[in-house]
């Protein structure tokens, strides 16, 4: 809200703050990077990027540590990685490695749900919460804690070296190393029981690929969050070439709008005397000072623009000192920027002119303010929405739908057959019964469509027949090697086909498999 006592244009502070990454110079191939020093934004996007933040950290540093009870036979973490058991453990959800058709769909679900996002609100995955994005605005806070905000930061960096500017070094970049042990840390948490890790790695008896990992994950995230920053999303990120075949003239994108800012001016006494036309931007450079990324947003859309909204707070909070309307800098659309730019510009002389679009009470005509459904309800946006939810309903119909118990058979290849000594048929095969539940079953292994053919099972203590009763432990699969024989009165081709069931009675649960009988020609 516009404040109670209005301030002149002169009086707002003029930052002394020139874009780094400026859209209209021509850079060489290779530049030194040159340091950028974001002021502290407030504001309610700013609010947002906190809000984000506090739930983005919250969710990865406590996800290992929930529990989830699969009862006696299965781990109890909620989210369990588990690739020394090849299994992956989601809360109620287990993903086999031959169900990893699972993990593929959700990053196919992922894809197209950045696609959506992009297409309709721009930037909105880089700005919020992108990882680099996220860790960058933490370690950010702590450079601010220790070092002050932009101007401080600035004399302290050109100082000279003395004790106090060591002292504050040390302690940010000790800082920043706690931080990025504490994700590498976490992060291995996800990959075997937590607090049993934890123990073994305090104590130096954990893995060595667990502090390899620690090891990597702390140096990356230091080099990435705390000494790269904009770097990796300008340089290393393929996201801002690909976003620009996302967007289209009707996506919300951070714009300035040129039609109520330009001409720039200090609106003095001396041009209102001279009755010059000025838009509403004082020049103050308050968007170029807290933009992360080093940009003026008033040079258009860039690449470097990762739509965080910052330039939206520290412009709104200029013009309420100003007693003038929010909105100098808001998420626009293309196709509504150019209405208002046309809407402001004097047809006889083409120059801008805000007084072309100021409405009576001191507001302007702008349609950028106010929401407009047509931004999803949109080809484009309807496309990557269908596909995403196609993705993720046949993702749902396959998970609830699943057997949780499965048979695979090989036959044995050399010999294919044998011929016993009373002149019987035998066949061998390997059988794999996969118990995919965390509970012990008894599972029934049976053949069928063989006639007269019985099967023998080396290892378990039951006479011949055509059934077995199998017990399989819980979460495992049991490989049996099982003896099909069939009498030479039944044998009437060199190959016939039957069926090889297992299957839980008391689920009701069955798989079948359809297995060969290779025999000689018989005279």
């Amino acid at each position: 809200m516009p404040s109670k006592s209005a301030l002149a244009a002169d009086e707002i502070e003029q930052i002394d703050a020139e874009a780094v990454n400026a859209a209209w110079k021509r850079k060489p191939l290779y530049e030194a990077r040159k340091k950028i020093f974001p002021k502290r934004a407030e504001g309610a996007y700013r609010r947002f990027k906190w809000i984000v933040l506090l739930i983005t950290l919250g969710i990865y540093y406590v996800t290992p540590w929930i529990r989830w009870d699969r009862g006696p036979y299965a781990p109890d973490q909620a989210v369990l990685l588990d690739l020394a058991n090849r299994r992956f453990y989601i809360f109620s959800i287990e993903i086999w490695p031959q169900e990893f058709i699972f993990v593929a769909g959700l990053l196919v679900m992922a894809g197209f749900g950045l696609f959506l996002i992009t297409s309709v609100v721009g930037r909105a995955w880089c700005g919020y919460t992108c990882p680099q994005t996220v860790w960058v605005d933490l370690f950010l806070a702590v450079e601010r804690f220790i070092e002050g905000d932009r101007n401080q930061r600035m004399k302290l960096d050109a100082a000279p070296w003395s004790a106090s500017k060591l002292a504050r070094r040390v302690s940010k970049h000790a800082t920043w190393i706690l931080i990025g042990v504490a994700t590498g840390g976490a992060w291995i948490f996800y990959f075997a029981d937590a607090p049993t890790l934890l123990g073994n790695f305090l104590t130096g008896t954990a893995a060595p690929v667990a502090y390899i990992t620690v090891a990597l994950l702390t140096a990356t995230t230091y080099t990435f969050g705390g000494l790269m920053r904009e770097q990796v999303c300008i340089y290393m990120c393929p996201w801002p070439r690909i976003q620009a075949a996302m967007l289209d003239e009707s996506s919300l994108v951070v714009t300035y709008n040129d039609w109520r800012g330009e001409p720039r001016g200090r609106h003095t006494k001396k041009a209102a005397a001279q009755g010059l036309i000025q838009g509403d931007c004082v020049d103050c450079n308050a968007c170029v000072a807290v933009c992360p990324m080093g940009i003026d947003i008033r040079d258009g859309q860039q690449l470097e623009c990762i739509t965080c909204a910052l330039c939206i707070d520290a412009c709104d909070n200029v013009m309420d000192k100003l007693d003038r309307p929010r909105g100098l800098i808001s998420y626009a659309t293309l196709s509504d920027y150019a209405e208002n730019m046309a809407l402001a510009q004097d047809p006889a002389t083409g120059t801008l002119d805000p007084s072309r679009v100021r409405t009576a009470d001191g507001g302007f005509v702008d349609k950028v303010k106010h929401f407009n459904w047509r931004i999803i309800f949109r080809p484009r946006s309807l496309l990557y929405m269908g596909v995403w939810s196609l993705v993720g309903l046949g993702l749902l119909v396959a998970l609830l739908s699943r057997d949780r118990l499965e048979v695979n058979v090989l036959h044995d290849r050399n010999p294919q057959y044998v011929l016993e000594s009373n002149g019987d048929i035998r066949n061998g095969y390997s059988v794999k019964i996969l118990n995919m539940i965390a509970e012990p079953r008894v599972i029934f292994l049976s053949i069928e469509g063989l006639e007269g053919a019985t099967m023998r099972i080396p290892g378990i203590d039951q006479p011949a027949g055509t059934s077995f009763a199998v017990p399989v432990e819980p979460d495992r699969l049991r490989e049996l090697k099982v003896h099909v024989l069939q009498p030479k009165q039944y044998i009437s081709s060199t190959s016939a086909s039957f069926r090889l069931i297992v299957e839980d009675k008391g689920s009701a649960e069955r798989d079948v498999y359809k297995a060969n009988f290779h025999a000689p020609e018989m005279k």
